[in-house]
């Protein structure tokens, strides 16, 4: 463009550039110069960093760099140095007993710690992130004093080690409720008589009449495993009746469907994938939750 043809804003005296929007003519002012030398500066930067450091994908991975850094080299070392700092603790855990464990203050609050880290890693899936369980899928909540297999220390240490109803472990805990309608060792009466029966141990709504009749088939076919009154027994896990805690449900629907074809819950053996101290410091962990005996 000719020195004739330029335009000048008449208010600054600054030439534009030609570039006209919505009657807005663009001022031809020249950047900062301290912004084209932080620009100049970053650009001479990134070069160095390119050279220095992995930067450029290839098809199986990055340029190396001169330096050799590597970031997985970097997590590498400081885990290694994690798992050296917890090595003395973690031995003095897996030679101790529970309580030994509980009556020192420092390694406690370390294991439950740990323990936390743990159950956060493979617990929460089925328990959830607060250890509320599911009725919906059957996961016991970890807060309530409710434990079908025991919650003092050593019961839920077992009951990790081994889980329960699991095809890899011998000792895990067993037990089979009797599918009583689908087998056809009750009919359809007998099942929801009961059913008001249960409800009534924990003081829930029931059909008074129903409950009576319930009474009789509870004495001889449910007393066995869950008590005379309701009560349970950890030694075959077999829950309390009596409460208002339920694994599945305590409405009159969900207990009929119970008693009609049971659900039963597999819980892993954790002994085949974590040390003792590992399962000691979940247990502590489970156990600090509140709902521990």
């Amino acid at each position: 463009m000719s020195a004739e043809k330029k335009h000048v804003d008449e208010p600054t005296g600054v030439e534009t550039t030609g570039h006209v929007w919505d009657g807005i003519r663009e001022l031809n002012n020249p950047l900062p110069r301290w912004w084209l030398w932080i620009l100049y500066a970053t650009i001479v930067w990134s070069v160095i960093y390119m050279v220095l450091y992995p930067a450029i994908p290839l098809l199986k991975q990055a340029t190396p760099g001169l330096l050799g850094y590597s970031t997985r080299e970097v997590l590498e070392k400081d885990l290694t140095r994690v798992a050296e700092s917890r090595t003395e603790l973690d031995s003095r855990i897996a030679s101790m007993s529970l309580d030994e464990i509980a009556d020192d203050p420092t390694l406690l609050d370390y294991a439950q710690r740990s323990g936390a880290s743990s159950f956060k890693l493979v617990c929460v899936q089925c328990h959830g992130s607060g250890a509320t369980g599911s009725q919906e899928l059957g996961y016991p909540n970890l807060n309530d004093d409710a434990w079908l297999w025991g919650g003092t220390r050593e019961q839920i240490f077992t009951t990790i080690s081994h889980g329960v109803r699991n095809d890899t472990d011998p000792a895990a805990h067993t037990s089979i409720m009797p599918a009583f309608g689908a087998m056809g060792l009750l009919n359809r009466r007998q099942i929801n008589d009961v059913t008001d029966y249960v409800l009534s141990l924990s003081g829930a709504d029931h059909d008074a009449e129903a409950a009576t009749a319930g009474k009789a088939t509870y004495e001889a076919q449910c007393a066995v495993c869950h008590g005379a009154t309701g009560e349970g027994n950890q030694d075959v896990g077999a829950p309390r009746l009596n409460d208002a805690l339920w694994l599945y449900g305590g409405s009159h629907a969900a207990i009929v469907a119970q008693v009609t074809e049971p659900r039963l819950g597999v819980m892993p053996a954790w002994q085949d994938y974590f040390d003792d101290a590992t399962r000691k410091k979940l247990a502590l962990y489970v156990y600090s939750l509140g709902g521990g005996q």
